[in-house]
């Protein structure tokens, strides 16, 4: 029987998670081992019995075969949630093209140097005869210590004090605290504190049953999910494609009721951090304080304390953006993925898993579902839904049946022929000046996170494209601009090619200078502004957006993280300054976000009793995207974008695996990339297509050259298997041990 070797982990959640060791798998193992369960071995001083988690089985052995030990056991076969989450960690491994000890960081919760936060709960042992007496002769003894201690006690509810509040009110020390215990006065038992990062919050639970009303449309919608998830397994995963203000977050919370009353759990995924206030304190109405979130702000020790209560049962819910995904519920039962269609839950670090799919893997190994919501699904699941993977749900009406806002389009190229430069249109400013007015509330929002500056004219509004891939270019600083897909560049151009206009140049703003503009035009105006710079602290995104809620300003201005899934009924009015910054992104995906982020914007105006109003500002009028999302008509958009995708062999029509390599010698970094594609030619695939290599977009970064190959196949498994044969060729080859390879699937950005 071929040599099997198990690749152990012997504490899955120590700090300091980077060594695997080696065992050797005897044979009446070899049948039964498998990731994730628990094996005992001898290991350290003395060949003490010890357990670890096994993270890996393979033919190979990395140590000399001479010293490595055997197995001794299995320690137990039942998967728990630390050997569910090493099993996560194995799928992103694969699928994503990461080293697994990469997935395990990402999956398991890693323990800190964080002190546990204890407490020491002090009762009373003696009844109150015995009490009162023993107190008469503490004070004829003049103990004014003891004394005051045991009056505490036996004036407290259920005779029960706690040790910190004694200690810090001075009303005992240690000492004599210690001498009550010893003599039998009190007991003493320890109590587990959490730190609570709902401490800001108020906390008004709604009564049960109280809280949530359907409309005929969802609770149709809720039975349905329901039923399939308990009738099929794998259950397909559920898409809700409805309308801003449809109602999605009732239709999730009473899954998720349901998922409770079955003694489950449940993880509820958010994009932004700044959506974590607002969802979090409307579920905690609904569930109370077991309720809890997670995120990037929180610090060491309270994100240590959440995840051991979630480990413990002592919460039903988190909530989260992308890494609560990994949340080590017990019983899990349900996970959403709100918005469904942001980019945020796409990870831009090795390993490059998509949340999504993730939850879906999850979900399956819980026998649990995933319900995905959005009122502009991504490409990707709604083409999964129309193939039938995915379970469509369509809610068409605003709860209520408030009204959609109406949308206007504004041609910047006519205000620039006009004479105004600003970047307040006319028709904006004059919708402004009626809202202030009227004391209503205004969100300005500029799409420019995460893009290159294109090239396009001012005049006749043309973005200049690649000629080879229908993407825009990017000016780079040299003079040039560059396709970052094919490698294509040309001189930037002072003339447009289209019309011969010299109004043409990279397109740019900020947050900060629209602020100052904004100030500038109405004075009496309160202005917040919510972006990377103002959102820093900790507590950023719910201070600002707090105040906004409590009408303590009249204007809203940010990048696109004010227009996801919030909800103020004072504001009326909605405008997208700059829809041409997304537009023309440098990749494919740029029509589909600007199509979102405008429609979701739309629908962050008119959610109260008055009527919204959303303005768009482009110099593209004519554009599907912009076109589509003044209609608010999600189908007319998909159907011309997955023609453009049908046509370029875009993802989801086609696959798209992306291999970025670096080195800080140039080439050593060209004859690899080289070496890299004559591999990929070399594998006996149908239909494959391979672009590249080309310099990435940044093609040089702290002091590393960076390259660039995209491979499109209609099968993902087959992309899988190429990245299979490339990792064991990188790592046969020792003399390419300076030049390093990273693999994302489908990725949301490009290189």
């Amino acid at each position: 029987m071929q040599e099997l070797y198990a690749d152990i982990i012997v504490d899955i959640s120590h700090e300091k998670l980077d060594k695997i060791f080696q065992f050797r798998i005897p044979e009446q193992l070899q049948s039964t081992i498998k990731v994730g369960m628990v094996a005992e071995f001898p290991f350290g001083p003395g060949n003490r019995r010890t357990k670890g988690f096994v993270v890996g089985i393979t033919t190979e052995c990395d140590y000399d075969k001479k010293k490595v030990k055997s197995l001794t056991g299995i320690a137990q076969k039942d998967i728990g949630v630390e050997s569910e989450l090493i099993l996560l960690a194995e799928y992103i491994s694969k699928n994503y093209g990461s080293t697994m000890l990469q997935a395990l960081k990402t999956v398991v919760p890693i323990k800190q140097k964080v002190q546990a936060v204890e407490d020491h709960i002090l009762t009373l042992k003696l009844n109150q005869g015995q009490a009162e007496h023993l107190l008469k002769t503490y004070q004829s003894k003049h103990y004014k210590a003891k004394v005051r201690l045991l009056q505490q006690l036996l004036e407290a509810p259920n005779h029960t004090v706690r040790k910190s509040q004694v200690i810090r009110q001075k009303i005992a020390t240690l000492s004599v605290i210690k001498a009550f215990e010893e003599a039998g006065v009190i007991t003493v038992e320890k109590e587990r504190n959490y730190r609570n990062p709902n401490s800001s919050m108020k906390l008004q639970k709604i009564a049960d049953g109280q809280g949530i009303i359907l409309t005929k449309t969802q609770q149709e919608c809720v039975e349905e999910i329901w039923q399939d998830s308990h009738s099929f397994y794998p259950p397909k995963a559920h898409l809700i494609h409805g309308v801003t203000g449809s109602g999605k977050t009732v239709i999730y919370m009473e899954l998720i009721r349901k998922v409770i009353e079955e003694g489950r759990q449940a993880i509820v995924l958010i994009p932004e951090i700044a959506l974590t206030f607002q969802t979090v304190e409307r579920f905690r109405e609904m569930f109370g304080s077991r309720v809890s979130f997670l995120h990037s702000k929180l610090s060491k020790g309270e994100r240590f304390d959440q995840l051991e209560r979630a480990m413990n049962g002592e919460i039903d819910i988190m909530v989260g953006p992308r890494s609560a995904l990994f949340t080590p519920f017990r019983k899990l039962g349900i996970i959403v993925v709100d918005e469904e269609h942001e980019q945020s839950y796409k990870s831009e670090t090795s390993p490059k898993y998509h949340a999504r799919d993730v939850a879906i893997e999850r979900a399956r190994m819980n026998y649990g579902f995933v319900v995905l919501g959005s009122a502009t699904p991504s490409v990707e699941s709604y083409y999964k839904a129309q193939c039938g993977e995915y379970k469509l749900y369509t809610l068409q009406e605003r709860y209520g049946k408030r009204s959609m806002a109406a949308v206007e389009v504004v041609d910047l190229r006519e205000e620039l022929r006009q004479g105004n430069r600003s970047i307040l249109s006319r028709r904006l400013r004059q919708l402004m000046v009626d809202r202030l007015a009227k004391k209503e509330q205004i969100m300005l929002f500029i799409n420019r996170r995460g893009f290159a500056g294109f090239v396009s004219c001012r005049s006749c509004g043309k973005a200049i494209k690649c000629p080879h891939c229908d993407i825009s270019l990017s000016l780079h600083n040299n003079g040039k601009m560059v396709c970052h897909y094919c490698g294509y560049e040309t001189p930037a151009v002072k003339l447009c090619p289209t019309c011969g206009s010299k109004y043409i140049g990279a397109f740019k703003a900020g947050t900060q200078q629209i602020e100052e503009i904004v100030k500038q035009e109405f004075p009496k105006a309160r202005v917040l502004r919510m972006d990377m710079d103002t959102t820093r602290n900790k507590e950023g995104h719910g201070k600002i957006l707090s105040a906004f809620a409590k009408e303590e300003a009249d204007i809203l201005i940010g990048t696109q993280m004010i227009v996801k899934g919030h909800d103020f009924p004072k504001v009326t009015l909605v405008a997208a300054l700059a829809a041409d910054m997304s537009l023309y992104a440098n990749d494919y995906h740029g029509g589909e976000r600007t199509f979102q982020l405008l429609t979701q914007a739309a629908g962050r105006a008119g959610r109260g009793k008055r009527e919204g109003q959303m303005v768009i500002q482009t110099y593209s009028p004519d554009n599907y995207s912009i076109t589509s999302a003044a209609k608010q008509d999600y189908k007319l958009f998909y159907e011309q974008e997955i023609n453009y995708r049908n046509i370029m062999n875009y993802p989801p029509v086609r696959n798209l695996l992306a291999i970025l390599m670096t080195s800080l010698e140039e080439k050593k970094l060209n004859d690899f990339s080289e070496e890299i594609k004559r591999r990929i030619m070399a594998e006996p695939v149908e239909n494959i297509a391979v672009i590249g290599p080309a310099q990435a977009t940044v093609s040089k970064l702290q002091d590393y050259y960076r390259k660039v190959i995209y491979i499109k196949h209609e099968n993902y498994d087959i992309l899988t298997k190429v990245k299979d044969s490339i990792e064991r060729f990188v790592k046969e080859q020792k003399k390419n041990q300076e030049c390093y390879i990273q693999f994302d699937f489908n990725p949301i950005n490009t290189y």
